[in-house]
């Protein structure tokens, strides 16, 4: 057999379905789109940052409920005026959006939290239910799960489980990962990069070394508490939610 020793750098690509540009006005990106944007270039940038001895450990090769941290990671450069500012302006003379219109925008990412957050929580737990039978009824599993987290039944003669892609695409009984993702991805944002600044080249390099680099070759608890200095709490998570 022939081993080679030579490294072989990342390839990795996203291929993206955004507002195409007209005949008199170019492509412009809603805020959701961006935002959509972010998350999956943190994908991108965790496979095109990895350094690991081993190829099956490289890039988003970690823990299902780690792998979603470091795209939502990204996802909070979109809520910053610093950043924000960085990536805007008027697409005819360059102008900088508006102050008041910035602050809007902020303040809207807390618009509708508790709702979906609540979806997560329902998607999440129609998963876990089932995957913890021998068969199931889907459109009846879902039904239950979201009336114990929203309060009434899915919509009659629907079945949403028909439609989630997630269930037939490497998440089955770890859809639960999205928000457990979230809760590392939060504390790391708001203890490094919020102490530091959001454009801190020493957070990013920290962040780089500690989250990215390492793949999958170390366990995601240990790389956590390498970035934070402690282990991993809620506290950032609650925050961002404006529950606490």
């Amino acid at each position: 057999a022939v081993v080679s020793t030579q490294s072989t750098g990342a390839v990795c690509a996203l291929v993206c379905n955004f507002t195409a540009a007209t005949a008199d006005k170019p492509s412009m990106l809603y805020h959701s789109e961006v935002e959509t944007y972010f998350h999956e270039f943190g994908h991108a940038m965790h496979q095109i940052c990895s350094q690991t001895e081993h190829t099956y450990f490289s890039g988003t090769r970690v823990e299902r409920d780690f792998v979603e941290a470091p795209s939502q990671m990204l996802e909070n450069w979109c809520w910053e005026k610093e950043s924000l500012k960085m990536m805007s302006g008027h697409y005819k003379d360059g102008s900088a959006i508006p102050d008041d219109l910035l602050e809007k925008l902020v303040s809207s990412k807390l618009a509708n939290v508790a709702t979906t957050t609540c979806r997560q929580l329902v998607f999440g737990m129609f998963d876990q239910d089932i995957h913890t039978r021998d068969s199931a009824d889907t459109a009846q599993c879902f039904s239950n799960a979201h009336k114990l987290v929203m309060g009434n039944p899915a919509p009659e003669g629907t079945n949403f489980a028909a439609q989630f892609g997630h269930m037939a695409g490497g998440y089955d009984a770890q859809y639960y990962g999205y928000m457990w993702s979230e809760v590392y991805s939060e504390d790391m944002f708001q203890t490094v990069f919020k102490g530091s600044g959001v454009l801190s080249p020493e957070a990013g390099l920290k962040y780089r070394t500690c989250i990215l680099q390492p793949g999958g070759s170390v366990d995601a608890f240990d790389m956590l508490k390498n970035m934070l200095g402690r282990e991993p709490n809620s506290d950032a998570f609650f925050k961002a939610k404006g529950f606490a």
